[in-house]
């Protein structure tokens, strides 16, 4: 099988990712964390500081203890944007984005808060960037946008969007699904109000893990509430960080691997996972360039080991299998929740033919790709 599906999930993981999680399960030591006194729960909670630690090294956050953990950056994103938006004002958003942002945003018109969507130029492969700041107005309160693209591999420019929002004193909301361990990012100088990640892409942890970076003063509300482990007879849910943005009983067995998946990146460094991925793309778009009967989305320069493409006018998910059935090649096909991306480039019958992959795609895997992909191309002229 030859996987390339990563933007969803990488399926291989580092070998101390599945030994690390196998040692929490089987023995017997790792309990509630902050739920007792005992050895259990303190090896827990520590086990779970460590994977806090990691993060805010890896992204440049210098509070460890805004740092709050969920099962996936979907619910990080919900509580970034109902936590901290307020009502009865104006947001900016991309037309990239992925469902996990877009429909909490439209949620929030419920509240009276109203949406602008800054373009994407396909000439110059690239987002507007001078429609960001025409779109402010007097009662824009937020930028909400992700950091590399889903569907295309697009990395987005952040620092021009901070230097926005400090210039009109804006929050500045990021979806770093895709890029979170692969593109560097640092979020004290960024100024971001909250970085929202998931454990189980770049990071190489296993599914489940998640969660997201504040500023240590943040004024985020928290969105669910119940046991927090101290402060039982409160009727209301701890205000310090992180437990304002945590309830119940965290996925601590599997925030140890994503610990593990994490030194694996810190030990890479993402700028080399980063670069490989580069080469591996660039190989494949250079080929695909030339074929008459492919289209090919996104930037040429300013991506990620992601590329979305399609043959003729040919439905993607009939290419998607045909990949499948005929050569055991794992992509993406559709709309990959991203529909103003499909919006923007006409393609939402169509839709696109997605490749993704990771620090594990080698040389060969993308040669025997690309040789699939022109015999399907030929096949169909």
């Amino acid at each position: 099988m030859y996987y390339f599906d990563n933007a969803a999930t990488t399926i291989k993981k580092p070998k101390q990712v599945g030994e690390a999680i196998f040692e929490a399960v089987t023995s017997e030591k790792v309990g509630n964390p902050a739920r007792g006194a005992h050895s259990y729960s303190i090896d827990a909670f520590s086990a779970v500081y460590e994977a806090r630690l990691k993060i805010a090294s890896l992204f440049g956050a210098s509070d460890e203890l805004a740092v709050a953990f969920t099962q996936n950056a979907t619910m990080a994103l919900n509580i970034a944007i109902k936590g901290l938006i307020p009502s009865d004002c104006h947001v900016i958003t991309t037309v990239l984005e992925h469902n996990s942002v877009l429909r909490p945003l439209y949620e929030l018109s419920q509240r009276n808060v109203n949406l602008s969507f800054v373009n994407y130029d396909k000439d110059r492969q690239c987002l507007c960037y001078e429609e960001f700041e025409k779109l402010i107005q007097e009662d824009t309160r937020a930028i909400v946008c992700t950091q590399v693209s889903n569907v295309l591999g697009d990395i987005v420019n952040l620092e021009f969007i901070s230097k926005l929002c400090q210039k009109y004193n804006l929050l500045f909301i990021v979806d770093g699904s895709q890029g979170a361990g692969l593109v560097p990012f640092n979020f004290d100088r960024l100024k971001v109000d909250a970085f929202c990640f998931t454990g189980h892409k770049s990071l190489y942890g296993p599914q489940g893990t998640g969660g997201l970076i504040v500023k240590s003063d943040s004024q985020i509300k928290g969105i669910v509430s119940g046991g927090s482990g101290n402060l039982s007879f409160s009727k209301k849910h701890p205000q310090e960080l992180p437990d304002r943005l945590e309830a119940g009983t965290l996925n601590s067995h599997s925030l140890i691997g994503l610990s593990a998946g994490i030194d694996y990146v810190l030990d890479e460094t993402p700028e080399k996972l980063w670069n490989q991925q580069i080469k591996l793309t660039s190989k494949m778009r250079e080929v695909f360039k030339s074929m008459d009967s492919i289209s090919l989305y996104g930037s040429d320069t300013q991506s990620i080991g992601t590329l979305a493409l399609n043959i003729g006018q040919v439905n993607a998910s009939d290419i998607a299998m045909l990949l499948w059935d005929e050569y055991r090649i794992a992509v993406r096909a559709g709309s990959h929740c991203a529909p103003l991306v499909h919006q923007t480039f006409k393609t939402i019958e169509q839709g696109m033919v997605r490749f993704s992959f990771s620090s594990f795609t080698t040389v060969e895997e993308i040669d025997y790709a690309i040789e699939a992909v022109d015999a399907i191309a030929k096949k169909i002229r």
